[in-house]
């Protein structure tokens, strides 16, 4: 199974990656793990990450798209996998494509997490509290969430124009989510 996991910040996509990685026996692969194993292994591509990193802007696609390609090349891989944070454009999307036909693959689906703006500001105002996030406010997370929309939205117009979308509510208890993301997946 090769998945790609969307979802805005707070929509639970960490938790549910985990739950279908095992459910499928895929490795869950998030960006923000590959660059932290990039930078750690100080490889020449975590190099050049921590170079934007270190002035907080955004890793460009070349890069990301490299460190990607990487990955997917390991072994664990070779079952499948699911993708969580990439890809983030329409452009990474094109150039995934690209690396899976490269190997004969191609994406079983795109699953997106779906979720209230507001429900989502809730889950992650309680986390900041919980956690101790004090730059989360709501006025951040607003923000976030339109960035993530305004971002997002080609991703996964380019996925639903493939035929590839998924669409699951990601509100609910965690058991009740994962077992709409089966059922998704399996009816599809």
């Amino acid at each position: 199974m090769r998945l790609v996991l969307v979802g805005p910040p707070g929509a639970g996509k960490g938790t549910q990656a985990a739950r279908l990685a095992d459910a499928y026996h895929v490795p869950a692969i998030s960006t923000g793990d590959i660059f932290r194993a990039n930078v750690k292994g100080e490889t020449e591509l975590g190099r050049k990450a921590q170079e934007y990193m270190s002035h907080g802007a955004l890793v460009p696609d070349d890069v990301t798209n490299d460190m990607v390609r990487d990955r997917l090349a390991e072994h664990d891989v070779t079952a499948g996998f699911l993708l969580d944070g990439y890809p983030r454009n329409p452009e990474q999307a094109v150039e995934l494509d690209g690396m899976l036909a490269d190997h004969g693959a191609a994406l079983d689906a795109v699953v997106e997490l779906v979720a209230d703006s507001d429900e989502i500001a809730r889950r992650l105002l309680k986390r900041a509290e919980i956690e101790g996030r004090v730059d989360d406010t709501e006025d951040v997370i607003r923000k976030r969430l339109s960035v993530y929309a305004e971002t997002t939205a080609p991703v996964v117009a380019y996925y639903e124009g493939q035929g590839l979308l998924v669409k699951v509510d990601g509100i609910g208890e965690v058991d009740a989510v994962t077992d709409r993301l089966v059922d998704a997946l399996r009816a599809r």
